[in-house]
């Protein structure tokens, strides 16, 4: 039987003949059947699509700042979406802002035949790691396309290796976001929206759920980035993330109110000063260059107040009332129509010899004790 093996996987199923020897000599039972196999490289990526549809996102002209590039690190790094396209496995694939991909075409599928998979159409990927350059923004996908190095692998005692060979491999891919000119002030929904040839970043962020649970009015100032007095800290760090750096200081003029300010961006940006006292926004101040700074101390938030700051206070059952009738019964953890410990209904027991019963619910008065002696025998002290 000869197998013929092509490309980097064979399938080769043989069914083979069957006799039975008889005394009329040798008769075939089923004739000799064999079924060969093949998977090439056009066979295996049959099914994947090479259609390529380049971003037209229009991107700022100003190169990014050192704040910029902590905040795209900050805001993508373990960041998740789903693969639009068959990602291959330890691979660096190279993506032009709002330009086409490379390698692209048969080229992409050759390389998925020969290195696989690390993550098919509609499987969750995973942004481990976000490296920002001069000129573009390094992604590693599912832990990348290397193995976390260890130079202990490579140290032995008396030919026993300190690290153990424990077999591991890259699990993932690399993507390299190439802006022609230099990195510009991209933020991260920039830089997601360019991703999204090769990485479908739809899932909502703790960020954005919170916000679409918000009224329009407050939902459309955080996608603006915008803070209104009378927010919350939540709120403030959905619009704004967080703050450059944050300052604390007792309101003037008091001794025990207190105030904490979030400060947002540097001169010669537009400086945002964002005043809270206790969880609420009380005052935002917008330092603008050239311009006199813009106070904001009324609350803008026109009556809406947050669902889980709201506290109903039950006063009971009934309204209170100048009667007995009228006021609330106090808190029991008796189910209703069950009696209280104490309250038991009365037990008459037989006296003997008299065919009467005697009320043992409260003790016997003096008049009614028994004087005689034969109220002292066992059988009516078993009874009491």
């Amino acid at each position: 039987m000869a197998l013929r093996s092509h490309g980097w996987r064979t399938h080769a199923a043989v069914l083979p003949a069957c006799f039975l020897a008889g005394s009329l000599g040798c008769v075939q039972h089923g004739a000799a059947r064999a079924q060969v196999f093949v998977v090439g490289e056009k066979t295996a990526m049959a099914g994947v699509s090479t259609e390529f549809h380049p971003t037209r996102i229009e991107l700022p002209s100003a190169p990014i700042t050192e704040r910029g590039r902590r905040d795209l690190v900050r805001n993508l790094e373990d960041e998740q979406g789903f693969a639009h396209r068959a990602l291959p496995l330890g691979e660096d694939l190279v993506l032009i802002a709002n330009g086409n991909m490379t390698p692209s075409g048969d080229s992409y599928k050759e390389m998925l035949y020969k290195k696989g998979q690390s993550a098919a159409p509609g499987d969750r990927v995973v942004l481990t790691a976000v490296t920002v350059k001069d000129d573009r923004i390094v992604f590693d996908l599912n832990g990348g396309p290397y193995v976390s190095h260890r130079f202990l692998r490579h140290i032995d005692l008396n030919d026993v290796p300190i690290v153990p060979q424990d077999g591991a491999q890259a699990t993932g891919c690399r993507v390299t976001l190439v802006f022609e000119g230099g990195l510009p002030e991209v933020s991260a929904p920039e830089v997601k929206a360019l991703l999204d040839p090769i990485v479908d970043f739809g899932v909502k962020t703790s960020a954005e759920a919170y916000a679409d649970s918000l009224p329009q009015f407050l939902k459309t100032a955080i996608e603006q980035h915008d803070v209104l007095v009378g927010m919350d800290r939540k709120m403030v760090l959905a619009a704004m993330g967080e703050p450059l750096s944050k300052v604390r200081e007792l309101v003037s003029g008091s001794t025990t109110r207190r105030y904490e300010e979030w400060i947002y961006g540097q001169a010669p940006q537009t400086v945002r000063f964002v005043r809270f006292e206790g969880d609420r926004v009380t005052q935002l101040r917008i330092a603008a260059l050239g311009k006199p700074i813009v106070i904001h101390d009324q609350n803008e938030l026109r009556g809406y107040l947050d669902p889980e700051e709201k506290h109903e206070i039950a006063m009971g059952d009934a309204k209170p009332g100048n009667g007995e009738e009228g006021r609330a019964k106090p808190p029991t953890m008796l189910k209703p129509g069950e009696a209280a410990p104490g309250s038991q209904k009365r037990v008459l027991l037989p006296v003997p010899n008299t065919g009467t019963t005697q009320d043992k619910s409260a003790p016997a008065t003096p008049s009614t004790a028994p004087t005689d002696k034969t109220a002292d025998t066992p059988a009516n002290t078993t009874a009491q």
